[in-house]
């Protein structure tokens, strides 16, 4: 069986996004070696050039050779100060002059003393010219290195971490629509499958009919001749409606739906709407019951798309029902809303699928048997006129043991 592509193209590139992140804080860490190694060059040259620059002052180094005064430090600072400046080397820093032991004092090498954490750096020349038989030491001491370090990659820092931040955000963004077209596309595949089967069953019936009318030859009769035509104006009312509910939820999608508010009796709407649905619930010895409790039930509102959504609502409860249905239908008050509860026993909606239900053309999953038809537009399209009435749909249901869907409408 061969591999998912989308499943192996979001491997290989979380595999080389993680290479990418590796390299890059790899880099991170190099670069803030080199900066230290370029301070610590600095910091020598700087010491260096300044001991060559004292070892000169010949009158300088015979003072120092007995005390180191103010007049002393005050040069030594300025030989600092220029040399500091002169290798753009911007950082606190202070010195001492001491006696260094015999061994340092045979050597003129540099050398520097690695810091623990929170120590200051420290840098130290040999000035073994002064004495032949006890050495001195210049040591410039520089306090903050690391935070010097620290301020120069700070914008470096910053720029690679929200370069990777966003490059994060957008792998997320990638692999959630490649999720979501995967979804549309099974959708979308499962809505065609659909739209075909349905469409196809009343045109298949229609031709039939019109086959038997011009085969049959007791075609005169009246009663066939009405029979016939009884067939073929039911099956074309279905494929109307069928067509309808496409164009309906398109036209949703567009914003070319232009409700026909008006003030009208809730209850009133209710009542209408079961009338020709009804006879479904008779047909399937189920029953319908009503209890009208609302005590505000004028709503400002399209009488045609809520009477389609009440309509859709109540033939779920007659489809997803296994054996007789039983329908109950309530309406209350909640604060300056009017709710309507439409509950049934039927088969349930597992938990998982709550939100998913009013998305377009999806479908609870049973399997390999589609006993139910329909496109999945259904919820989607009830969702949307209700939010057009400023209104909500909510559901509560669980496999095996029946659905609940509660509609809320602010009343006049």
């Amino acid at each position: 069986m061969m591999p998912n592509r989308n499943n192996l193209f979001i491997a290989i590139s979380s595999l080389a996004l993680l290479c990418l992140l590796i390299i890059q804080l790899n880099w991170i860490f190099e670069t803030a070696s080199i900066k230290e190694k370029l301070f610590s060059e600095k910091a020598n040259m700087v010491l260096a050039r300044t001991t060559e620059a004292l070892l000169t002052d010949t009158q300088t180094c015979r003072q120092i050779e007995r005390s180191v005064g103010e007049n002393e430090k005050h040069k030594i600072d300025s030989i600092f100060k220029y040399y500091m400046n002169f290798y753009n080397f911007h950082v606190d820093y202070s010195f001492e002059v001491i006696k260094s032991t015999a061994q340092k004092a045979a050597s003129n090498e540099l050398s520097s003393v690695i810091p623990y954490p929170g120590q200051p750096a420290c840098y130290e020349k040999g000035l073994v010219e002064l004495s032949k038989k006890t050495g001195f030491e210049l040591r410039l001491v520089l306090p903050e290195k690391r935070g010097f370090i620290k301020a120069e990659l700070k914008s470096l820092f910053i720029v690679s971490i929200l370069l990777i931040l966003v490059v994060l955000f957008l792998f997320y963004r990638i692999i959630l629509s490649l999720k979501k077209e995967k979804e549309i596309s099974e959708h979308t595949t499962d809505y065609l499958n659909n739209m075909t089967h349905e469409f196809k069953t009343p045109l298949t019936n229609i031709a039939l009919a019109g086959k038997m009318m011009v085969k049959d030859a007791n075609i005169h009769s009246e009663e066939k001749i009405k029979h016939y035509s009884e067939i073929i104006l039911e099956e074309n009312e279905k494929l109307k409606l069928q067509v309808d509910q496409v164009l309906s939820m398109t036209a949703l999608e567009r914003g070319e739906i232009r409700l026909q508010k008006k003030e009208l009796d809730f209850h009133q709407l209710i009542t209408d709407s079961i009338k020709h649905i009804g006879i479904q619930v008779e047909h399937k010895n189920g029953t319908l019951k009503l209890a009208l409790k609302a005590e505000r039930f004028r709503v400002l509102c399209d009488e045609i798309h809520l009477t389609n959504a009440l309509s859709n609502l109540i033939d779920n409860a007659i489809k997803y029902s296994k054996a007789n249905p039983e329908i109950q239908l309530n309406t209350t008050n909640a604060g300056h809303n009017l709710q309507v509860v439409i509950s049934d026993k039927g088969i349930g909606i597992e938990k998982e699928y709550h939100n998913k239900i009013f998305e377009k053309f999806f479908r609870v999953p049973t399997g390999d048997v589609h006993d139910v038809k329909g496109f999945g537009l259904g919820l989607s399209y009830i969702k949307n006129i209700l939010e057009l009435h400023q209104g909500k749909i909510e559901v509560e249901s669980a496999k095996g043991a029946g659905t609940t869907f509660t509609i809320t409408l602010p009343y006049v």
